[in-house]
């Protein structure tokens, strides 16, 4: 039934790639929670500074290095999902459906778990003598970040899991994988069920 809902994905990873990107997803969680208790929330205008911006872009280079060699040899485009929908009007209506979905699950859980809080990026105010280095981090963070993640995740693990596992299962795992990966104690409830939600529109769609 879950083949027939969500869809199938038809490359197959080995398990060693999957276990070295799996290892790879839970080193970066980690590190980021033991940061976090570390050092603590992160200061409130930690977006208006250039360093934010580098350190971020260096991270992200970084992990798309990390998958790149995971997929070597591999067919990338099929391996990760870098293919046009079947039909840009389904696509289009599982995305809007996933960002409905998105947006109850941070409504039903904010209350709770306030995942925005828990990563403390959101400045307190607006601060236009900064404003270029919120422009850079602005890139960083809504750009960069969601296509090195997307791929990260609703590409190759999604490809990866679906070598060994149901479609329901890809879904949860992903979701987990997301989760643990930001190291976020509080968010990992609302980062885990957005990872879950982007993967079944990834499978729905077929494509990143």
């Amino acid at each position: 039934m879950g083949l027939v809902v969500l869809g199938r994905v038809s490359p197959r990873v080995s398990g060693a790639r999957l276990a070295l990107w799996s290892a790879f997803i839970l080193a970066v969680g980690v590190l980021n929670f033991a940061a976090r208790e570390k050092g603590g929330t992160p200061d409130r205008d930690v977006l208006y500074q250039y360093s934010t911006a580098v350190g971020g872009l260096i991270v992200y280079a970084i992990v798309l290095c990390v998958v790149l060699l995971l997929i070597r040899g591999l067919d990338h485009r099929e391996v990760l999902a870098l293919r046009a929908p079947p039909s840009l009007l389904r696509a289009t209506g599982w995305v809007l459906a996933g960002l409905a979905a998105v947006a109850i699950v941070n409504a039903v859980l904010s209350p709770f778990l306030d995942a925005g809080k828990d990563q403390g990026l959101v400045p307190n105010g607006w601060e236009p003598q900064h404003a270029g280095a919120f422009v850079a981090n602005f890139v960083v963070v809504a750009v960069v970040a969601p296509i090195v993640e997307e791929l990260t995740f609703r590409g190759f693990g999604v490809t990866a899991f679906s070598s060994f596992v149901g479609p329901v299962a890809v879904v949860l795992w992903v979701g987990i994988a997301f989760g643990v990966w930001h190291g976020l104690v509080v968010a990992f409830a609302a980062l885990a069920a957005l990872g879950a939600i982007f993967a079944v529109v990834r499978l729905r769609t077929h494509s990143v």
